[in-house]
């Protein structure tokens, strides 16, 4: 029954892609987040959904769509670069045949991050592409909330997101990083949103898709997701204007809170100040010293899932007893083909650090890109009253990404290449709409017939 569903909801979806070509765009937005065919049975997972849903996208783009105001962003470019140098290092990769793996999605997501603000040619689709992300995201956050409130909380890695793959968005720390890094945009939809006028309806809804998104770290007990909450609590405070109210609110809450968060969560949270002790926190730290090592013998990297060769040893210590009667025992720990557990270290390791450089110019270059637009749009009229609050709130989401990121391997999330793309999209409408104003004035002009000369 739920795979007829599934057909019945992504048929009509197509459906009305014929009718609105751009829908065929959020089609596919929807089939890469939620990825409805790992939560059917048979009938989706025989057919390429996905393939077909961007195909139809492209075509309707390249024969349809308009095509006289399109511009083509500078970071569009770097994308393809480091999609061609992604190329480069899979062909000469340490593990070929699991390289290839990897890259059969991350050239998709890379791919479709550069041609998608081709798409974005007004604010509704704009806002259209950010609503579908915060909705197909919420599709598994909500969920999440509803578990971690029913069960008392979940466990790192217990918590089931509806698909025992843990994978993609449906992995603990990745949700936990996305699910944090929306809510400065679920916010923006509470005062800015068109497609659904901000009345008491959609500012309830969209403030307690905020609460479940709050309960995503808790349910899957991670601490990313803690250390992601306490930066978009202080990105928040830079666009409040009673700053000493939101931190008195802010304090309040969270006092309130601890009281009702789950042992599974303290415990884990605590391991944060004693990380030698913690044998997950001991393992990052030594994988990552052996990819720099790795990294400076092969500068250029050694292709996508190379770190299955890293070898690595590490003492972890336990103090028994109380301060000034206490042990310490230390553990000698040997372990191998460990993940990276950092987007940092997956970029330096896979792609060397050509494909860092790239990766963190592309993300860095956002992040002022935002800021540029923040500030300029800051006093604008109230038509364009929009723009600094969404810029802002798309570079709050990008900054608690690069943090998260420190801590989870998501250099490729796609989830966040669609991110970028809606940057890419706002920064290339506002550049046109800036020319147009500054044209139309020259364009007034020479259209003044001149006085005849007389005499």
């Amino acid at each position: 029954m739920r795979d007829l569903v599934f057909i019945a909801f992504l048929a009509a979806f197509f459906a009305g892609g014929f009718r609105r070509p751009f829908l065929f765009v959020l089609v596919y937005v929807y089939i890469d987040i939620v990825s409805p065919q790992r939560l059917t049975y048979l009938l989706l997972n025989s057919v390429p959904i996905s393939l077909i849903a961007v195909a139809l996208c492209v075509l309707s783009w390249a024969l349809v769509d308009d095509k006289k105001d399109t511009r083509v962003g500078p970071r569009q470019l770097l994308i393809l670069l480091l999609l061609l140098y992604c190329y480069i290092t899979t062909r000469s990769a340490d593990f070929p045949v699991e390289a290839l793996d990897k890259w059969d999605w991350v050239w998709k997501a890379l791919a479709f991050a550069a041609f998608l603000p081709l798409t974005l040619r007004t604010k509704l689709r704009i806002e259209a592409l950010l609503l579908f992300m915060i909705l197909a995201a919420s599709s598994i956050i909500i969920i999440g909330g509803i578990k971690t409130i029913a069960s008392g909380g979940g466990g790192y890695g217990s918590l089931n997101l509806m698909v025992s793959n843990n994978s993609g968005l449906y992995e603990g720390s990745t949700i936990s990083t996305v699910a944090i890094a929306i809510i400065p945009l679920i916010l923006w939809f509470t005062k800015h949103g068109t497609i659904f006028p901000p009345d008491w309806k959609v500012k309830i809804f969209c403030y307690a898709l905020v609460f479940s998104c709050l309960l995503i770290p808790v349910g899957t007990s991670t601490r990313t997701g803690l250390l992601c909450i306490g930066l978009v609590a202080v990105l928040m405070l830079r666009d409040t204007k009673r700053k000493v109210l939101y931190l008195g609110v802010l304090g309040v809450l969270g006092l309130a809170a601890v009281p009702f968060l789950p042992s599974t969560f303290t415990d884990r949270m605590s391991t944060i100040k004693t990380y030698k002790a913690d044998e997950s926190a001991s393992t990052r730290l030594a994988v990552w010293k052996w990819t720099w090592e790795y990294a400076k013998d092969h500068p250029f990297g050694g292709g996508f899932e190379m770190y299955r060769q890293n070898q690595i040893r590490y003492d972890t210590e336990k103090v028994e007893g109380q301060a000034g009667n206490s042990t310490v025992e230390t553990k000698l720990t040997v372990d191998k083909a460990r993940a990276f557990h950092s987007a940092y270290f997956e970029m330096l390791g896979e792609q060397g650090f050509p494909g860092l450089a790239l990766w963190l110019v592309i993300n860095l270059v956002g992040i002022v890109r935002m800021e540029i637009l923040r500030q300029r749009y800051r006093k604008a009229p109230d038509d364009q009253g929009w723009v600094s609050p969404l810029a802002s709130a798309l570079q709050s989401a990008h900054i608690v990404y690069l943090l998260g990121a420190a801590f989870v391997a998501i250099a490729f999330q796609p989830f966040v290449y669609m991110l970028i793309g809606a940057q890419i999209g706002l920064d290339t409408y506002l550049a046109r709409k800036r020319s147009e104003a500054a044209w139309r004035p020259m364009k007034k002009a020479r259209a003044v017939p001149l006085e005849p000369v007389t005499s």
